[in-house]
């Protein structure tokens, strides 16, 4: 007679219950990070995700804020180009953006190469060089900014002195577009924090070594920190393209909200706030903004692929190897 031990049926019932309990378990994580998250989807989807949308939609129709939209297909679109005054806001917007972002990254990279070597006082200069990044977007800089600029100011003035007689930037329209790139470009604190950061993760004993084989400053920046922190460069130079391309505030105030004088200071966002909440033409500043949308995207894109060509990674050394 052969006998079979059979399981408790304690244990077959633990077995079998394990799976729901986990899975109940589970639900209930899930429902407590969907809670959590809840604050941020909503604002997601009421800030972000709906404007957007609706603004896809009006950039298709003739929308004037006081009456129904009426569709009219890609019309806003090809009206800009006949558009001068848009043009206009290009070709300033390009400018501004050639000429602003790489004299800013000029000098944040310098003043960081400064801060990286050890010295006294260097918490205090790093604060201080970084202060102009957390005031310079605020609408109070961008008034004393204007008045420092102005007719027989203090950079009036001081041009004098060198026989320079500008007659004040802000009402030159060869001037004015200056004026905001000497206040983008002030405002190096930024990037000058992120360059130092990289700065300090570059090897020293490769500097040693170069010296060693009578490599001079010149050389070992060329050949060893610009190649080190090429990835800290890319990331700053697209970020601050991206930026140049969103000016607006400074824009607006240092011109006293008209964009000139000769539509000098007409950047792209300045023209597209005119053209919206100005003449109610929130159609054609839909269409606008839609645009600025695939240039800075285009834009982007063209970065990603050139950093191919000159941005090295510790990863393409060891596969390298």
């Amino acid at each position: 007679m052969t006998l079979v031990k059979e399981s408790p049926p304690t244990t077959r019932k633990a077995r079998s219950t394990a799976p729901a309990v986990g899975k109940r378990r589970g639900r209930r994580e899930n429902l407590a990070g969907y809670l959590f998250m809840s604050p941020w989807i909503a604002g997601f989807v009421l800030l972000t995700a709906g404007p957007m949308a609706a603004s896809l939609y009006f950039a298709f129709t003739d929308y004037n804020l006081f009456n129904s939209p009426k569709w009219i297909g890609f019309d806003n679109f090809t009206k800009t180009l006949d558009d001068p005054r848009w043009q206009k806001s290009v070709e300033v917007t390009a400018k501004y953006v050639v000429i602003g972002t790489p004299l800013k990254l000029l000098l944040a990279l310098g003043v960081a190469l400064l801060l990286a070597q050890s010295r006294r006082g260097q918490a205090f200069y790093r604060a201080a060089f970084y202060a102009p990044s957390l005031i310079g977007a605020s609408v109070s800089i961008a008034f004393v900014w204007r008045s420092m600029f102005s007719d027989d100011a203090i950079v009036d003035r001081a041009m004098s002195v060198f026989g320079v007689h500008a007659g004040g930037w802000v009402g030159n329209p060869d001037w004015i577009l200056y004026c905001l790139v000497a206040l983008t470009v002030w405002q190096f604190g930024a990037p000058m924090v992120i360059f130092l950061a990289g700065l300090k993760q570059v090897p020293r004993d490769l500097y040693e070594a170069a010296a060693l084989d009578g490599a001079g400053p010149f050389r070992r920046f060329w050949s060893i920190t610009l190649p080190m922190i090429s990835p800290v460069l890319f990331f700053n130079v697209l970020l601050e393209t991206i930026h140049s391309f969103q000016i607006f505030g400074s824009a607006y105030v240092v011109s006293n909200t008209y964009c000139g004088p000769a539509d000098a200071t007409l950047v792209y966002t300045c023209y597209l706030y005119q053209q919206g909440f100005k003449n109610a033409q929130m159609g054609f500043a839909s269409a606008m903004a839609w645009m600025l949308l695939l240039a800075v995207a285009l834009v982007t894109a063209v970065l990603f692929w050139s950093q191919k060509k000159w941005v090295h990674y510790e990863n393409d050394a060891e596969d390298a190897r």
